[in-house]
């Protein structure tokens, strides 16, 4: 299996960077016919002709909305830049078998750098060992890669580590960063990327994983995806996982029991709770584990005391998963706003007669709520409250307290 066929729903992409990974291949493999050319007794004619590279640069920028495949994509032009197959010259790169393949997906490869924070930002400490990084020649592999699967989250300070390392890049490294669109990325570092956007994939073509790979029902798996928003990791979360079906039927509850002030208040302390909830079944078992390692690399015994002088790492380990969990909690709010923006989307599309079949809709297991409020409201109505929802999205990232910003949106959906 090729490493392409990770990309759902995008031929276009693929296209782009298996031609890319040609490139590089062609310019790998002439640089080391130069250099036997070059070396004593070797005859001039022996070097490799030089392969045109235009289509590939040191620099890439991935965007596309939640679901779209960035990371899966940046990780598998990562394997094809550093396949060895011997049929690569005639199939391309990328097998997805052989040892260079096999370890960049599975994130060993010695040669392949992820930062994938789970934290609010990425710092200026993190982002200067990537710079070091970038600077050392592949220590076994074809190119130094290193994926940022969070760009969006680099401080400013961070940005502009980062920037000058794109500026004036080693011969052998390539940058591969991954954002939810072009506007969260500096201006000067995405003019040095070659920006490739991807789509959300069809829910026919999700549908189809989860079937092929996951072993579930059709039926199952087309009405995940559907919910989803042909998101894959979350289909597949929806179509698995009671809990997640759970916490997604009580946000999507929610405008159907705000008909008064106290019902307002009520739901946004819900889904304050449910956003905990996903996030303490999230962090919980990584805390345990980390906290666990932590004890044994410091030399404490099971259920013992921690040794003199390590009350300061342990400290810091707290800290950190105190600020993870911040991220994850924040996260699982601006997934159930978006789920709730679905709700109106779908509402809306009902009042202005989009869709006559309620079960085509992502929210069709709420479809008696959906008809409901499209006939109790307006479109501009809707749209109002669409408005509010994204609103309240925009007060989180602005480190509103979470819960008087949802109090304010759910009010502002109550009204008629």
């Amino acid at each position: 299996m090729a490493v392409w066929d990770e990309l759902i729903g995008q031929q276009r992409v693929a296209e782009q960077l298996a031609a890319a990974a040609r490139a590089a291949d062609a310019r790998v493999t002439a640089e080391a016919g130069t250099a036997a050319a070059a070396a004593p007794g070797a005859h001039p004619a022996d070097a490799a002709e030089p392969a045109s590279a235009s289509a590939m640069t040191h620099a890439w920028l991935f965007t596309g909305p939640p679901g779209a495949g960035r990371t899966t994509a940046a990780r598998a032009f990562a394997a094809a830049l550093q396949c060895v197959s011997p049929d690569r010259a005639a199939a391309g790169p990328g097998c997805g078998f052989c040892d260079g393949c096999h370890t960049a997906l599975v994130g060993t490869h010695a040669d392949v750098t992820v930062i994938a924070t789970d934290l609010l930002t990425i710092g200026v400490k993190e982002t200067r060992e990537l710079v070091r990084r970038a600077q050392l020649a592949p220590s076994g592999g074809r190119w130094q890669v290193i994926v940022v699967e969070d760009a969006d989250r680099l401080t400013e300070g961070a940005g502009n580590v980062l920037l000058k390392a794109i500026e004036e890049p080693a011969p052998r490294t390539v940058w591969l960063l991954c954002a939810p669109s072009v506007e969260d990325v500096l201006p000067t570092i995405r003019s040095r990327c070659r920006h490739l956007s991807l789509s959300t994939p069809a829910v026919e073509a999700v549908a189809a994983v989860l079937v092929r790979r996951d072993g579930i029902t059709p039926a199952v798996a087309e009405s995940a995806a559907r919910a989803a928003g042909g998101h894959l990791d979350r289909a597949r979360r929806l179509a698995t996982d009671d809990r997640a079906r759970e916490r997604r039927s009580a946000v999507l509850r929610i405008p159907l029991r705000i008909d008064d002030i106290g019902g307002c208040l009520r739901s946004a302390q819900e889904l304050v709770e449910v956003a905990a909830d996903a996030a303490k079944e999230q962090a919980q078992e990584l805390d345990e584990q980390e906290t666990e390692e932590m004890r044994t690399a410091l030399g404490a015994q099971p259920g013992g005391r921690m040794p003199r002088g390590t009350a300061g790492v342990m400290k810091d380990l707290q800290e950190r998963q105190k600020r993870r969990s911040t991220r994850s909690q924040r996260d699982s709010l601006d997934l159930a706003l978006t789920d709730l923006a679905g709700f109106y989307r779908d509402v809306l599309a009902l009042q202005l007669g989009a869709v006559a079949d309620v079960s085509l809709l992502p929210c069709a297991d709420v479809g008696e709520g959906l008809r409901r409020i499209a006939e109790s409201s307006t479109a501009e109505t809707t749209l109002r409250r669409i408005d509010a929802i994204m609103e309240c999205r925009d007060a989180l990232e602005r480190n509103v307290a979470p819960l008087l910003a949802l109090e304010a949106m759910a009010v502002t959906l109550r009204k008629p």
